[in-house]
């Protein structure tokens, strides 16, 4: 009742005069906890400041945009307001919880600039959630354009970050970034600058005190470019646009619009670090699905041989051979990686995927994106460049009974460039091919509006562990980073778990910390790296247990963890819970109770000494266990209700 009351209260503000308007308003989460402050300065800059059960998170940060034929940064005066509560229901194919429900208070600012200008700035808060956006409420057939948005997040000094630097556009391997591929940057001190000039990616990570914020941005559609952090000036963040090599040939950079236009949702989890991990902000903000049946999407673990055995391994008689291995494991899908356009051709991948079917696995084929914004050698390339083109391949590919799309190299994150993912997206859909998104941007809750789209890399993932011993000396702290942050909303084609040997790099990781991986990250669909000839070396147990695996999940909960050191998550699928852990600290022992999980019997897989990979043991549901884990160590629980 009292939520209802404030709201009202609010509703009444919108019938006094101009000058009768407060200039300072308070809207908080539907539990009071989490409160924002939102105010105008003399000059009529409008700002906002967050508070967390009475802890300070956010000093007063700035609000506002520059468009090209108005400034909306200041000089805007208030014309009334309206408040309402949000209360959304949605269902995931592939995320964090399957089914999510949303609700937030609602308060909207009508306003407008010197040249009388409309612009709203609408504010949603949940229990543990910030969201805002812009709104140009007016119909206009102009195209509008936007050069720089104000938007800050104003920390205290004494706040911590944990940040991943923004590759700089055309740096790289074949000019492929910026790809989101960087580490990132642990427990720094906020105001400190990023090694590019580029800023950082989200989602970015603070604390403040022991209240945690995790900013990052939803519902960015073609309309839009994907914005990232510039670097602060003192502490107080500023949003970041792409620059104009980031773009599809011919295309724009900068956001561009007619009107009416909102903006992206600028969103910030708030709260305890358990309330990060198991947020669903990233979705809760992004768009319903649009119309069309789903139903050809199906989450899945996939064989893949490019993983360890690189390019010569995309032959007919190895990709038979690992669509035999991924019928044997039960699993649901193979990739095939590049060159198989000229390695096998389309007649013989007509060939393998028949034959695949007949096995029940479905098969994905590599794309290389690019036009002319990189120099990348791999192929097919260019097909999917209009609409034109993808129609012709996509309706090839449906033909032939592909599953999915790999789609890599893409060019940066200008407005243009977006619009491209989601015509991909659009088009794909139409002939039910499911896409993976590779060497490009962060999804940004794009899998709830177009749950085809059920995995994207834009992670520093497996195949540099490959590439490099000083990569895989980085991978412990790299994964227990993830949770947190990258794969928080998003889904994240890591392509986790070697649990025997890497050619040519001595892995650090113990075998439990890589089966601990494909629990802990989210991906609709699992590339697991592990060879046919490796998974001889493993215990049937552990054959059996990734046989039945899920790849789709009910529920997470968040057990102890923190950022770049450990991480204990428990996923739940039907009536199981699969607790996973892993460890790139000092040792350290977690204490398990599986009557928390409504368990009458626990499985416990962990590592063994010798030549030996895994210890089995069974507990029944009374009690506690204490597992230990040692250093980039790990381990995984069934716990059955």
């Amino acid at each position: 009742m009292k939520r209802i009351l404030t709201i009202t209260t609010l509703c009444l503000q919108a019938c006094y005069s101009h000058a009768q308007l407060p200039q300072t308003f308070t809207i908080a989460g539907p539990d009071k906890q989490l409160q924002v402050k939102i105010s105008a300065t003399k000059q009529q800059q409008w700002q906002y400041a967050i508070q967390y059960n009475g802890q300070p998170v956010l000093a007063p940060s700035a609000l506002g945009l520059m468009r090209t034929d108005g400034d909306f940064s200041k000089g805007l005066t208030l014309e009334d307001t309206a408040a309402s509560i949000i209360a959304n229901h949605y269902v995931l194919r592939t995320g964090k919880r399957r089914e999510c429900n949303y609700m937030a208070n609602e308060l909207t600012l009508h306003l407008r600039n010197a040249k009388q200008q409309p612009m709203d700035i609408i504010f949603r808060v949940s229990d543990n959630g910030v969201a805002f956006r812009y709104f140009f409420p007016d119909h206009d057939t102009a195209v509008k354009s936007i050069t720089a948005e104000t938007t800050s997040f104003h920390f205290n000094n004494t706040a911590k970050a944990w940040l991943q630097p923004m590759s700089d556009a055309k740096t790289g391997w074949e000019q492929v970034n910026p790809c989101y591929e960087e580490y990132y940057k642990k427990e720094i001190a906020v105001g400190a600058p990023s090694p590019t000039k580029s800023g950082w990616v989200f989602p970015a990570l603070f604390r403040a005190g022991n209240v945690w914020a995790l900013i990052s941005e939803a519902a960015v559609d073609g309309s839009y470019c994907a914005s990232r952090l510039n670097n602060a000036k003192g502490t107080a963040y500023t949003i970041g646009f792409p620059g104009p090599q980031e773009v599809f040939p011919g295309g724009g950079y900068l956001p561009q619009s007619r009107l009416p236009w909102h903006t992206p949702w600028r969103i910030i989890a708030v709260g305890p670090l358990a309330a990060i991990a198991a947020s669903t902000l990233g979705t809760d903000l992004a768009p319903p699905a649009v119309k069309g049946s789903f139903d050809f999407v199906k989450p899945g673990k996939a064989a893949w041989s490019w993983a360890l055995l690189k390019d010569n391994s995309v032959t007919y008689a190895t990709q038979k051979r690992f669509i035999d291995y991924a019928a044997g494991m039960r699993w649901e899908y193979c990739l095939i990686d590049v060159d198989w356009d000229t390695r096998i051709g389309y007649d013989s991948i007509q060939l393998l995927v028949s034959a695949a079917r007949q096995k029940n696995v479905g098969v994905w084929l590599w794309y290389n994106s690019a036009g002319s914004w990189n120099t990348t050698p791999y192929h097919p390339r260019s097909k999917l460049l209009t609409h034109a083109a993808r129609e012709q391949e996509f309706s090839r590919l449906q033909k032939t009974g592909v599953a999915g799309v790999k789609i890599d190299f893409f060019g940066g994150d200008g407005q243009s460039m977006i619009q491209y993912y989601q015509e991909i997206l659009q088009d794909a859909a139409a002939h039910h091919l499911m896409v993976n998104f590779h060497g490009a941007t962060l999804p940004r809750g794009w899998q709830r509006t177009y749950p085809n789209l059920v995995t994207a890399e834009a992670i520093k993932g497996f195949e540099y562990i490959t590439f490099a011993q000083e990569n895989a000396n980085e991978e412990p702290a790299h994964c227990a980073m993830l949770p947190f942050t990258r794969n928080a909303f998003d889904p994240m084609d890591f392509t986790p778990m070697c649990l025997y040997k890497i050619p040519g790099i001595q892995r650090v990781t113990t075998a439990a910390f890589e089966l601990a991986l494909p629990v802990i990250f989210l991906s609709g669909v699992q590339h697991l790296a592990e060879t046919p000839e490796g998974m001889a070396h493993m215990p049937p147990f552990i054959k059996a247990f990734l046989s039945t695996l899920p790849a789709a999940w009910d529920d997470v909960r968040f057990i102890d963890g923190y950022p770049g050191r450990y991480v204990v998550l428990a996923r739940k699928a039907g009536r199981k819970w699969y607790v996973a852990g892993i460890n790139a600290g000092a040792p350290r022992a977690i204490t398990l109770r599986p009557a928390d999980f409504g368990g009458r019997r626990c499985t416990l897989f962990t590592g063994a000494g010798g030549d030996e990979y895994f210890t089995q043991r069974e507990y029944n549901g009374n009690g506690t266990t204490e597992i230990k884990m040692g250093t980039n160590d790990g381990f995984v629980a069934v716990v059955e209700e």
